[in-house]
């Protein structure tokens, strides 16, 4: 072959080479230009470039199966991370209206027709008699039992009257009644029947009782008159257990303008009025109003759980000044029964009686405050926030003999 012809053959693989070599840089070169640089968007027909936001990042989606995601959770001698509880939760009512409806106090005796009635149906027999006979003096003490007043200190009354009777020369049916309301009214005299409020503390009133007393109702009764009061109250709903309390307690709290602290339900009860507490101190409020589960009186487990919510509630910055078991006024002597134990369990302080004006038997009082030495210091005589008043012992003895 010759020379020429090599020269000939070599010029044009040449030629082959360079030109694939340029194909393949325009190609590169087209990608390339195709390609978004960073902070770009892609440009072309019908496109906007706009910068891509510093903070925006690609969804990151867990691509392993469901099978090796709960392997991953179930790994032997791996221990699964606690879940912690949801937080407490406060509540902040709105603001309370300039106008608030005003509270309108009632009588006693107004409100105590039904126990009056019955009180004048065991006594009234004996108006208009002489001389009492032995078995009038008997009649006269049932008549106190019957009453509610209880055995010991119907007993103690009626040897009292009888004693004065004797020194006095009464002795019709209407002098001794005149002895027994004096007597009745010596007996209730000399309580101190005030609601504690420490100045500079973060004051906790814990209210206890069985079911369906009318504790949270009565926390709201009194959050509305200590705000009327001017005083600053928080709600703390430590009765996590019954459907709806909660609920019921922000209702009353919106009505009274005071803030109220609410934790799980079915959660430790300590535990919410704990961080009522906390809470009613970083808003400078003086007092928590702490409600409780109602419990039987006779489930021991039960009044250790309300001993342990005693303690806690009184940790700094909490101060228990008040600790009021709520009676149902229309239980009678079972009320008697619930104080003694409740009374052992958190000292009780003072007794909040409801629905005295629905009580035929209202001699409750008397049995309370002689037998156990626990003042009667608000009872309720209707279902308005107005109607749960101070306890007066003169007007409430006066209304059952007038």
């Amino acid at each position: 072959m010759s020379s020429a012809l090599w020269i000939l053959i070599i010029a044009a693989v040449l030629v082959v080479v360079a030109g694939a070599a340029f194909v393949a840089t325009r190609s590169r070169g087209r990608d390339l230009e195709l390609e978004p640089t960073p902070g770009e968007r892609p440009t072309g027909p019908g496109t906007v470039t706009a910068p891509t936001p510093v903070d925006e990042a690609p969804a990151t989606v867990d691509t392993a199966a469901p099978a090796e995601a709960e392997a991953a959770v179930a790994e032997p001698g791996v221990a699964e991370p606690e879940v912690a509880e949801p937080e407490v939760v406060v509540e902040e009512a709105p603001p309370a209206p300039a106008e608030l409806e005003p509270l309108i106090k009632p009588s006693f005796f107004d409100r105590l027709g039904k126990a009056r009635s019955a009180f004048s149906g065991y006594l009234g027999g004996l108006v208009g008699r002489g001389k009492l006979s032995e078995d009038d003096w008997e009649e006269l003490e049932e008549a106190l039992i019957q009453a509610d007043v209880g055995v010991a200190t119907s007993m103690s009354l009626i040897g009292d009257v009888r004693d004065l009777a004797k020194g006095s020369g009464a002795d019709s049916g209407e002098d001794i009644l005149g002895l027994l309301k004096a007597r009745m009214h010596r007996e209730l005299e000399g309580k101190d029947r005030s609601l504690t409020l420490d100045e500079g503390k973060t004051n906790v009133w814990l209210f206890v009782g069985v079911n369906g007393v009318g504790k949270t109702t009565t926390i709201g009764k009194v959050a509305r008159r200590l705000v009327d009061e001017g005083h600053k109250p928080l709600l703390a709903a430590g009765d996590t257990f019954r459907a709806a309390a909660a609920e019921q307690l922000t209702t009353w709290g919106e009505r009274a303008g005071a803030d109220v602290v609410r934790g799980n339900e079915g959660g430790d009860p300590s535990a919410v009025i704990f961080d009522g507490v906390q809470a009613a101190s970083a808003r400078g409020c003086d007092v928590v109003l702490a409600d409780t589960a109602g419990r039987l009186h006779n489930k021991t487990n039960l009044m250790e759980e309300l001993s342990k919510v005693r303690r806690v509630a009184g940790r700094e910055p909490g101060h228990v000044s008040e600790v009021l078991l709520v009676i149902d006024a229309t239980t009678g002597q079972n009320g008697m029964s619930q104080a003694k134990v409740f009374t052992e369990a958190v000292e009780v302080t003072g007794v909040v009686l409801t629905k005295l004006d629905g009580s035929a038997k209202g001699g409750i009082v008397f049995a309370i405050e002689s037998e156990l030495g626990i003042p009667v210091k608000l009872v309720g005589l209707g279902e308005k926030a107005g109607d749960l008043v101070d306890f007066d012992a003169p007007a409430f003895v006066d209304a059952l003999f007038e």
